[in-house]
C-alpha cells in the first residue's frame, strides 16, 4: 500500500491540526449535560447585527447562485468605512485565510518568518506548511519584543506576523513603540498586523494604535481584520487585509475566486452599517472584563491585562481546572499548547455566563 504520508511536502508532515475550541454539542453528548455555555473561542455572546441577520435571512434563496468572485458589494462598503481604495483591500474565508494568502504569496522554503512566542497559532502552522524557517521571539511580560525582533531580521527574512492585540495573552503594542518598530524594519520585510480584536481594542485604549493610518507610510504594511469577533460572524467566516495596492493585487492572484460566500458578503455589508450593535457589543465585553477580573482578584488569581475580548488567568494547572469545568458545563480554553499549561483562556460572555463561570470556577478551585 502507498505511504500518502511520505507522498506529502515536508512541511505538511510536520504539522499538527489546529485544535479549535470543543463545541457545545459534543460537550453535552459526552457528559449528559443540558444547558452548558461556551467561553472558548473569543465569540460575541450576543451574536450577529440583527440587520446582518435580516439581510442572511432575505438572501437564502438566492442560495443556487455563486458569490460575487470580487466581493464588491463588501468591498466598496469597507472602502467608504476605512476611508481607502478598493484596490488595496484582500477578502477572505476568515482573517486566517488571508494570513495564509500572505505567507504563500511572499514566503518559500528559503525564507523566515519572525513571530512572538505566545503569539496566534496561525503563524507556526502556515510558516510549517510551507517549510519556511520560524524565528520565534521570547516574550516580554506576555507580549512582543519589538526590540528583540528588530534584531532578531535576517538577510532572507520576508514576513513578521504581530497580532495587536495578541490572542491569547490580550496584549498589545503601543503606537510609539509600533511606529518605531515599523521605522526600524527594512522595506522588503513585510509587517503583518493582525488586528482581529480592533474593534474592542480601540474603544479600551488611547494608546492603541489604528495601523490603517499608517499604510501610506509604509508600504511594506499589511493591516489584517475580522468580523469573527465584535461583529459576531465568526460562523460565516470573513475577513480581510488592507495593504499596498501591489501586494493585494498579487493576494488576490492567488486568493480563490469564491473563498467568501454569498452570505458573508452580505452580512458583513449590513453588520458595517450597524454601529448601534457594534457599540452594544464593546459596552457588553467592557462591562464583563471587569466582572472576570474583579473575581479573578477577590479569588487571588494572576491574570493577564488584556485588550481582547477574552481573559487568561492563571488557575495553576489549565489542563485539570478544564476538565473539571466541563463536567459543570461551562467550556473554557486550555493553553498549554501555547507553552501557557498554568492558564485558561476565558472568553467575555453575557452577565449571567461570567457568574456562572466565576462561581463553577471557584467551587473547582476549592476541590482540587
Amino acid at each position: 500500500m502507498i505511504d500518502f504520508f511520505k507522498l506529502a511536502t515536508p512541511g505538511v508532515q510536520g504539522l499538527q491540526p489546529y485544535q479549535p475550541g470543543k463545541p457545545l454539542e459534543e460537550l453535552e453528548r459526552e457528559y449528559g449535560i443540558t444547558n452548558a455555555i461556551k467561553l472558548a473561542s473569543n465569540e460575541n455572546p450576543i451574536g450577529p447585527s440583527p440587520r446582518a441577520l435580516e439581510m442572511v435571512q432575505a438572501s437564502l434563496k438566492n442560495l443556487a447562485r455563486y458569490p460575487d468572485g470580487n466581493c464588491c458589494l463588501l468591498k466598496t462598503a469597507l472602502a467608504k468605512k476605512h476611508g481607502v481604495d478598493m484596490n488595496t483591500l484582500t477578502l477572505g474565508n476568515g482573517s486566517n485565510d488571508v494570513l495564509d494568502l500572505i505567507a504563500r504569496t511572499f514566503v518559500t522554503p528559503a525564507h523566515s518568518i519572525i513571530f512572538s512566542e505566545y503569539a496566534f497559532a496561525i503563524y507556526p502552522l502556515v510558516t510549517q506548511a510551507i517549510s519556511a524557517k520560524a524565528i520565534v521571539i521570547p516574550a516580554t511580560n506576555w507580549g512582543h519584543d519589538l526590540t528583540a525582533m528588530q534584531a532578531a531580521i535576517r538577510d532572507d527574512t520576508r514576513l513578521i506576523f504581530i497580532a495587536n492585540p495578541n490572542n491569547p495573552t490580550g496584549t498589545y503594542v503601543d503606537k510609539i513603540r509600533l511606529k518605531t518598530f515599523l521605522d526600524a524594519v527594512p522595506e522588503q520585510v513585510l509587517v503583518v498586523l493582525d488586528e482581529a480584536y480592533y474593534e474592542y481594542a480601540i474603544a479600551e485604549n488611547p494608546d492603541y494604535p489604528d495601523s490603517l493610518d499608517w499604510l501610506t507610510d509604509y508600504s511594506n504594511l499589511i493591516t489584517t481584520r475580522t468580523f469573527s469577533k465584535a461583529y459576531g460572524l465568526a460562523g460565516l467566516r470573513v475577513g480581510y487585509s488592507i495593504s499596498h495596492p501591489d501586494i493585494a493585487h498579487l493576494l488576490n492572484r492567488l486568493r480563490q475566486p469564491f473563498n467568501v460566500n454569498n452570505l458573508a458578503i452580505l452580512a458583513a455589508t449590513a453588520a458595517l452599517d450597524d454601529n448601534e450593535h457594534l457599540e452594544k457589543s464593546i459596552a457588553l465585553n467592557r462591562q464583563g472584563m471587569q466582572q472576570l477580573t474583579q473575581a479573578f482578584e477577590a479569588m487571588k488569581l494572576d491574570f493577564i491585562p488584556s485588550l481582547g475580548n477574552f481573559v487568561s488567568v492563571n488557575v495553576g494547572d489549565g489542563a485539570k481546572v478544564y476538565e473539571l469545568l466541563l463536567r459543570q458545563g461551562v467550556i473554557t480554553r486550555p493553553i498549554g499548547g501555547y507553552n501557557m499549561p498554568q492558564h485558561l483562556r476565558v472568553t467575555i460572555g453575557t452577565a449571567a455566563e461570567n457568574e456562572r463561570f466565576i462561581k463553577a470556577l471557584g467551587e473547582v478551585l476549592n476541590h482540587i
